[in-house]
């Protein structure tokens, strides 16, 4: 890191901050100029954040040359996280991009989530999605069904081979949904949770995070690095969109430059969610195409087998017969890009 100090700083002062440096590992340079004096200091930030730095009397500023999030990091590992399932779906690296599909809340209607697993299954499709704890803004809203959900969710995978994914809003919940859920998925409202990042973090089952409503990617990184800091590596990360002042049209602005953004500073994989992300069904399949062209691992897309009565979430939920049509484009898409991209990558080598 580089300190820059005040232009009136003492020579204590500035040496102060050298001794500090130096007694926790540092490697020092001190270049004193006609205005500023600048410290260059390479060392473990663990032992000393830049934090307490900054508290010392004559610190004007202090420049981080590494991203925080070291373990997420291309510095750290270089090649792409590919995420390896037993039925040998992969995510990540030059692979496929996946399909999540599902309702946004499994409700008391397994036949109705049987229909929607179904015609995943037949499009193609690895992973059924479903909320069984609902985290509303207004708390007389539907909440979810809980292990009845999860058990629902099992059942229909055992139906169809399908992976299942699902929210856990608790860490309390973690023992429970382990039997259940082949994926967990750590929702908006708890990116920075932390307590449920670590307890995640110290399971083995692979985590989707999504991003956080109003998550810098600085912070989204970080919030990963949580729990791969706890020793589960296995993390896929999701664009769903960030808060806007403008919501006439749209629930949310889906943030499509934080893919090939995340993409170059991290080696982890990341999704994308156009329903969450904004809100409109009209808008699932050209935002996944985009989320897709630029670099997603994978797209999120909610289903339900009678949108207009979901008891959450239907305005952006697509029917059966709509996905299986915008499914059809999207794997025609997909094919066309993933052939591409191989091409690409052959001509590289």
């Amino acid at each position: 890191m580089i300190i820059i100090m005040e232009r009136n700083a003492t020579k204590v002062q500035i040496q102060r901050v050298i001794d500090l440096l130096k007694d926790n590992g540092f490697e020092v340079r001190c270049n004193v100029g006609d205005i500023h004096t600048v410290i260059d200091a390479i060392g473990d930030k663990t032992t000393l954040t830049p934090g307490r730095l900054s508290a010392l009397e004559g610190v004007k500023e202090i420049k981080v040359i590494r991203e925080p999030f070291r373990l997420a990091s291309r510095d750290r590992k270089e090649e792409d996280t590919v995420i390896t399932f037993p039925n040998g779906v992969k995510i990540g690296g030059n692979n496929k991009p996946v399909a999540m599909v599902g309702p946004c809340s499994v409700e008391d209607d397994y036949e109705g989530l049987l229909q929607v697993a179904q015609a995943a299954k037949e499009m193609g499709c690895e992973f059924l999605r479903g909320g069984a704890f609902k985290p509303r803004t207004s708390p007389y809203d539907f909440q979810g069904y809980g292990e009845k959900a999860l058990k629902y969710m099992k059942q229909a995978s055992e139906a169809t081979g399908l992976l299942t994914v699902s929210e856990i809003m608790d860490a309390s919940d973690l023992p429970m949904m382990m039997d259940y859920i082949d994926v967990l998925q750590i929702g908006a409202r708890n990116v920075q949770n932390f307590k449920l990042l670590q307890a995640v973090g110290k399971c083995n089952k692979p985590v989707i995070l999504k991003r956080g409503l109003a998550s810098t990617i600085r912070e989204f990184l970080l919030a990963a690095e949580h729990i791969m800091y706890q020793g589960n590596s296995n993390v896929i990360l999701c664009e769903r969109g960030i808060r806007s002042f403008d919501s006439a049209f749209t629930r949310n602005v889906m943030d499509i430059a934080s893919i090939p953004v995340i993409k170059k500073y991290s080696h982890l994989p990341i999704i994308v969610d156009p329903s969450h992300g904004t809100g409109q069904r009209y808008l699932i399949e050209p935002m996944a195409k985009a989320g897709l062209v630029v670099g997603a691992d994978g797209i999120m897309i909610e289903v339900h087998h009678d949108p207009e009565n979901a008891l959450s979430d239907g305005k952006q939920s697509l029917s059966i017969p709509m996905f299986k049509d915008v499914m059809k484009r999207l794997n025609s898409f997909n094919n066309r890009l993933h052939y591409e991209k191989t091409c690409l990558s052959a001509n590289v080598e």
